[in-house]
């Protein structure tokens, strides 16, 4: 949601009101109406590629949507299926109710996902999005017996770090917006106050769900590792990105790229680029593990 409201906030005032009205109107339609979500709203597929020698879920971070992955799926991923997961809360879910625990969502995300598993698959996750990867991946591990041969985590310290910051997603709205501050959100979109009612209800949720996470061990997984920082981000440091690799028994990859924690936007390219080259890798080396094991089975 951060993306489109910088895309509103960017727009002449009165442009801005009428669409700040269609989000508040649609989130009061949404609230009044009762039915499940079709698989189709979790997964969006912009490019829907049933041949495709892998299919990639991205996880956008806290507040953001499946739009934000739009260009991968024309960018440097050949051969690949690009599904964005999308949350209910924003985008073309907004006032659809929210989750504001971990455990819940995975076990919905896990029973939704589960049919797009009919081939090889990969997880990158942003942030937030890399804390709902890891444990979806476990999920799916322990209840299907499927694992992913690749997993992107980017701008999220190591799952079993404790959390160093106060939970904020209860606090005052201007706290609240100094730590959204910090994470790189447009001042325009803070200041911006009819946009900022519109965002909180699903920011909150998405600060709880990571807040209130809590660590158990299992484990580790055996496919490769792709890690990925802001060298100017002042919540997530290297060190903390590190520590990912006691999760996985392959090898791991770590790169910092230049922007704060929302480098996702200030180095979009470098990053993509970065994570396609280390994903044909493993699918490389997977494929030949396959053809010279000559099992059926596409799960490390």
């Amino acid at each position: 949601m951060t993306d489109l409201a910088t895309r509103i906030a960017a727009l002449p005032s009165e442009k801005q009101a009428a669409l700040i009205q269609q989000l508040k109107r649609k989130q009061l339609n949404q609230r009044n109406m009762v039915k499940p979500s079709p698989s189709e709203k979790w997964i969006v597929r912009y490019r829907p590629n049933d041949q495709a020698r892998l299919r990639l879920f991205c996880f956008p971070y806290a507040g953001g949507g499946a739009s934000v992955f739009r260009s991968w799926a024309d960018g440097a991923f050949e051969d690949v299926d690009v599904c964005g997961i999308q949350l209910p809360g924003r985008e073309n879910r907004i006032g659809e109710p929210v989750y504001t625990q971990l455990t819940t969502l995975i076990q919905t995300l896990a029973s939704v996902i589960q049919p797009y598993l009919d081939r090889p698959f990969a997880f990158f996750g942003y942030s937030m999005g890399a804390l709902i990867s890891f444990e979806l991946a476990r999920e799916l591990r322990r209840t299907y017996k499927k694992q992913p041969v690749h997993l992107g985590f980017a701008a999220f310290r190591a799952p079993q770090l404790p959390n160093p910051n106060i939970k904020i997603y209860h606090m005052p709205d201007e706290v609240f917006k100094v730590v959204m501050r910090a994470d790189g959100i447009p001042e325009q979109v803070l200041q911006n106050t009819e946009l900022m009612q519109a965002m909180l209800p699903t920011l909150r949720a998405d600060y709880e769900l990571c807040d209130t996470y809590q660590f158990k061990g299992e484990p580790a997984f055996s496919c490769p590792f792709s890690l990925y920082g802001g060298q100017d981000d002042v919540r997530v440091n290297q060190v903390d990105l590190d520590d990912w690799r006691i999760h996985s028994t392959a090898p791991t990859s770590l790169m910092m790229l230049p922007g704060p924690h929302l480098f996702l936007h200030s180095a979009p390219d470098l990053l993509m680029s970065a994570f396609a080259n280390d994903l044909a890798r493993s699918v490389s080396e997977f494929s030949s593990a396959i053809k010279t094991r000559q099992e059926g089975s596409y799960a490390y």
